[in-house]
């Protein structure tokens, strides 16, 4: 068999982005240069490795082997890098980082751009997923850090505590529900609501919660931001649902009403997960530490 290793990562990069073009972009080669490699492994290995379809390509089961030990096999090229750059630049590597929306907006930048000043030959990739996308992720690879609610089955990872946070309700003063003092989200159901994008993972976790109450939620605007959330609903025009360390961040006016939910779900431990915090490279080790450092006063 003859292949290098910058095959072995193009071929985890077309499995994860499920399109050659996309695979290599995210190696950074030309498409006939990756098409090339392609065809040139799949020729080494005697055997197909991925199903062309119109959409993408799915792997086959020799693709899926293929995967798990190019996985180990890089994991273990990480763990060299890292050993002998210790001697000349220190920590060197690239981190994969999953987020639900709280840690990603109100807890990550902080303690982030402490590690990132810190340790200058790491690069860490930053993505939002919801807490339950991004279980599978650590579990298959292609995540190495997941910070996830406490709220999903953290069975099979390394799980420690991150921060502590309650969702709460904001709404305009004069809203039929400020007088009350906390109520359950399926009450709030018949209002209308501002959220955050619908990708975000916030809102799939709402719309999950609607549907589990056999609703769905009334949005009348989407905004990219929970400042941009509060200003629309400063200005009358729903309620909406954010972190409480976002309520203390935005330091909202009189016009806007605080209420506790009284659903369980709403009272949530954020948590980091790793898939084996003993076998991760060193630098992924040193930033699950720097994460979970408490913040300054």
């Amino acid at each position: 068999m003859h292949f290098d290793l910058t095959d072995l990562r193009l071929f985890l990069h077309i499995c994860d982005q499920g399109s050659i073009t996309a695979g290599a972009a995210a190696s950074h080669l030309a498409l006939p240069s990756a098409s090339a490699r392609l065809r040139g492994l799949e020729a080494s290995l005697g055997t197909p490795l991925f199903v062309r379809e119109r959409r993408g390509v799915t792997a086959t089961p020799a693709g899926h082997a293929l995967a798990h030990h190019a996985r180990v096999l890089l994991q273990q090229v990480a763990h060299l890098q890292e050993d002998l750059g210790e001697y000349a630049l220190g920590f060197k590597g690239r981190v994969r980082l999953l987020c639900n929306t709280a840690a990603i907006s109100e807890f990550l930048p902080d303690p982030l751009a402490q590690f990132l000043t810190a340790h200058p030959n790491v690069d860490v990739d930053v993505s939002e997923q919801a807490s339950y996308r991004i279980i599978p992720a650590l579990k298959q690879g292609t995540a190495d850090i997941g910070i996830v609610s406490d709220a999903v089955d953290l069975s099979g990872l390394d799980a420690l505590p991150f921060r502590r946070d309650r969702l709460e309700l904001i709404l305009p003063a004069a809203h039929p529900l400020a007088s009350r003092d906390s109520l359950r989200y399926a009450e709030t159901l018949d209002y209308d609501y501002v959220a955050l994008e619908a990708g975000s993972a916030l809102s799939v976790h709402l719309d999950d919660q609607a549907a589990r109450a056999g609703r769905q939620m009334r949005v009348r605007a989407r905004m990219r931001s929970f400042s941009g959330v509060a200003r629309m609903v400063q200005g009358g025009v729903g309620l909406a649902i954010v972190p409480q360390s976002a309520c203390r961040r935005l330091r909202l006016g009189a016009c806007v009403r605080r209420l506790a939910l009284a659903d369980d779900w709403a009272d949530r431990r954020l948590l980091v997960c790793v898939r084996d915090l003993n076998t991760a490279p060193g630098y992924v080790q040193a930033l699950v530490q720097a994460l979970r450092a408490q913040p300054r006063p």
